[in-house]
């Protein structure tokens, strides 16, 4: 287009000179030549645009949007259109109150109410993409900043009215799959309506009050010292139940012995023991019988 312009405006020019004195007019037919050849060039390269992968081109005409798009490729179009070219690939779009992870500097968490009135920071990640057969009314509903007037606002205001049907502490730990789930499916219709596809919503972080953050490492370390108690109450019944039955079964062979144990078998015994010490080198005298009787026996001369 700009270089249609500039031939008309070299061609007038031309014309203007045609009708100056003498020695300017001999300018007059080179620069209406030169001028129509750039406006020949214009028109030529207008009439061809190359839409990138991932792209389409959406087509308007002094102002109004066509509602055909132009897909990705090579395309011959009429020199007076004016394409804008719009990415339909995933788009992210972060929310985080660390410094300039988000798209916009500084804190840019959410900061929500939940149902027993505490204040918690959500860090979340959108991801979407432009519904290619929309794109044409986003143009002419939104514009090309359909980020910030569509993505970001109804994130922010369908996180706010979700939070407050779970408690803080909830949403922190056991509910946070099914918060998750909750405002995707809210924020979904939201985004079709407006041409926008949501793929995924990442909750990347939740942020309690310091005061409940304080409460749950207090209660954690109560839980640990608990657990750590019964082990070791538990280990303490392990030793006494082992030392019981140590003590039952020295009970047993104890009892056992003794009624296994007569007279007799006593006597026997005692011989055995004698003859063995009897047999030794250091044996001299050994007492046998209830009489007192003495048998010496020498090791030696045996």
């Amino acid at each position: 287009m700009t270089l249609i312009i500039i031939g008309l405006i070299i061609f007038i020019i031309g014309l203007t000179l045609a009708r100056r004195e003498e020695n300017i007019r001999r300018f007059a037919r080179p620069t209406r030549i030169v001028g129509l050849l750039v406006l020949l060039l214009g028109i030529f390269a207008a009439c061809f645009i190359q839409i990138d992968a991932g792209e389409v081109g959406v087509q308007k005409l002094f102002g109004k949007v066509q509602d055909d798009i132009l897909t990705s490729g090579l395309h011959f179009i009429n020199p007076l259109l004016e394409v804008e070219k719009m990415d339909v690939k995933t788009q992210n779009y972060t929310m985080s109150g660390v410094h300039d992870e988000g798209a916009k500097a500084g804190d840019d968490a959410i900061r929500a109410l939940t149902s027993d009135g505490l204040e918690v920071i959500i860090d979340l990640t959108v991801l979407y993409k432009v519904f290619p057969a929309k794109a044409p009314n986003i143009i002419r509903e939104t514009g090309l900043d359909y980020t910030d007037k569509i993505v970001r606002p109804i994130t922010r205001t369908k996180i706010r009215d979700n939070a407050v049907y779970y408690e803080a502490v909830a949403l922190y730990s056991t509910k946070r799959d099914e918060f998750q789930t909750r405002i995707f499916k809210s924020i979904e219709d939201d985004f079709k309506n407006r041409g926008l596809i949501l793929e995924q919503l990442l909750v990347r972080n939740i942020t309690l009050p310091q005061a409940v953050k304080t409460s749950i490492e207090q209660k954690i370390t109560a839980e640990q010292e608990a657990q750590k108690m019964q082990f070791v109450l538990q280990k303490e019944r392990q030793e006494a139940e082992r030392k019981r039955v140590e003590a039952q079964g020295i009970s047993d062979y104890q009892r056992i012995i003794n009624e296994s144990l007569t007279d007799r078998q006593l006597q026997y015994e005692q011989i055995k023991a004698m003859k063995e010490l009897a047999a030794s080198s250091n044996a001299k005298m050994v007492i046998m019988g209830k009489s007192g009787s003495s048998i010496i026996l020498d090791g030696k001369s045996q």
